[in-house]
């Protein structure tokens, strides 16, 4: 975890309300780091729902194997985090550390371990020690809190430099029901159906094929669309949980997704995603450049998302904009390695609104005093027109200094 703040990091972070059915503790386990918390036991009343989306990854981590085998049961009471070790590429000693890890959760929350989720960020390939756990877990158990989200929220972090919270609150029939996220990422960032780690919680009273509807279609523009380095981890993982706890208050129990008294909740709920997928982007390794990158005029949507990341993951764009320089040839070379429907002589490029190529060539207005100037905003928007079509698509990333060099550098030493 570095001790330098992002300078992206945002300037007003939320206080995050209690959500009735859920409680939190944190504490330091050792795993991996001295004089810090390193462990997040999320504790849910009985009847919470669970939805999960996790890496594509073909070498997943232990975690992630526990998760999706559990994950059909649909109901879950309590959740175990730690930072520094991933436990991923560990092989047998891997599986026996999440069994051993959730018989001593299912002991201290009083459950049985098919209600046990986990997720560990951290150094792959290490064992990780599950006996560290014994003792911590029924201590956390016991002194959980429903208002410590901060606390949690900085247990899971590795190398992020803040942590990650987002909040809404809406309305679902006749109650006011409460959304919470917390996410941590900033390298290895490139999530393929998930996000790095994130957790949402709920006291809406859905059903869990619900929730897992709103969660894999919230995560495709949000956490989806936003890459550091272009690496995706073995250990992605994003959980949402519904208490249901709503219900008495007049909110309706919800069985589908489509049900139309849950429009107003999945635009909140995919607005936290949003707002906790940009602050990943914020917080990438070493970055001082957030960058947005438009693609209009793509033959489809599809297309303009394969475009936009082949811009968003060219190492070359990335020092480009870190060193502030706004060289559209290499935005151009991206683009024409993507692979997807291009025409050169349709193309057009714009850095934050100032136009630099069109029709295929520089363009006629060019000033190159007014573009080093708009490079030097915090926040760089790159927008692509192809020309070709209506197809359309947004991603995030950062740009790419010499401190994400050595922060990977020097990540296990």
């Amino acid at each position: 975890m570095s001790t330098a703040v992002s300078p992206l990091a945002p300037t007003d972070v939320p206080d995050l309300p209690a959500i009735a059915g859920v409680r939190l503790a944190t504490a330091a386990a050792g795993i991996r780091y001295k004089g810090r918390t390193d462990v997040l036991l999320a504790v849910m009343d009985k009847g919470t729902t669970v939805a999960g989306v996790f890496t594509k990854s073909k070498c997943p981590s232990a975690p992630v194997e526990w998760c999706r085998a559990k994950l059909g049961n649909g109901q879950a009471r309590a959740l175990v985090v730690n930072s520094g070790n991933a436990n991923a590429f560990t092989g047998k000693t891997g599986k026996q550390a999440t069994t051993l890890t959730a018989q001593i959760a299912a002991k201290a929350v009083g459950c049985g371990v098919n209600e046990i989720f986990l997720a560990s960020t951290g150094v792959i390939g290490e064992p990780l020690d599950a006996t560290k756990f014994d003792g911590v877990l029924a201590t956390l158990a016991e002194t959980a809190a429903p208002d410590d989200w901060m606390s949690a929220a900085k247990a899971i972090m590795t190398t992020d430099t803040f942590p990650k919270v987002a909040t809404a609150t809406v309305k679902l029939g006749k109650a006011k029901v409460t959304i919470n996220g917390m996410a941590k990422g900033a390298g290895m960032i490139a999530p393929d159906m998930a996000t790095m780690l994130s957790f949402i919680f709920t006291d809406a009273p859905l059903s869990s094929a619900a929730l897992q509807q709103l969660l894999k279609s919230g995560v495709e523009d949000t956490f989806n669309a936003v890459t550091i380095d272009g690496d995706t981890s073995t250990s992605d993982t994003l959980l949402a949980f519904a208490t249901g706890a709503a219900a008495a208050h007049g909110a309706p129990k919800i069985s589908r997704a489509s049900d139309p008294r849950l429009k107003a909740f999945a635009k909140a709920f995919r607005d936290v995603l949003a707002d906790l997928s940009e602050q990943v982007a914020r917080d990438g390794e070493g970055a001082r450049k957030l960058v947005e990158i438009i693609v209009d005029g793509a033959t489809t949507k599809a297309s303009a998302r394969k475009i936009a990341m082949s811009v968003a993951n060219s190492p070359l764009v990335k020092t480009a904009i870190a060193g502030e320089d706004a060289n559209w040839g290499r935005v151009v070379m991206a683009v024409g390695k993507a692979g997807e429907p291009a025409n050169r002589d349709k193309l057009s490029i714009a850095f934050n609104g100032i136009r630099v190529a069109k029709s295929g060539a520089r363009d006629p207005s060019y000033n190159e005093a007014e573009v080093s100037q708009a490079m030097k905003d915090p926040k760089i928007q790159i927008k692509i027109n192809l020309g070709l079509g209506k197809g359309r698509d947004r991603v995030l990333t950062c740009d790419l200094t010499k401190e994400y060099v050595a922060i990977n550098g020097d990540y296990r030493s």
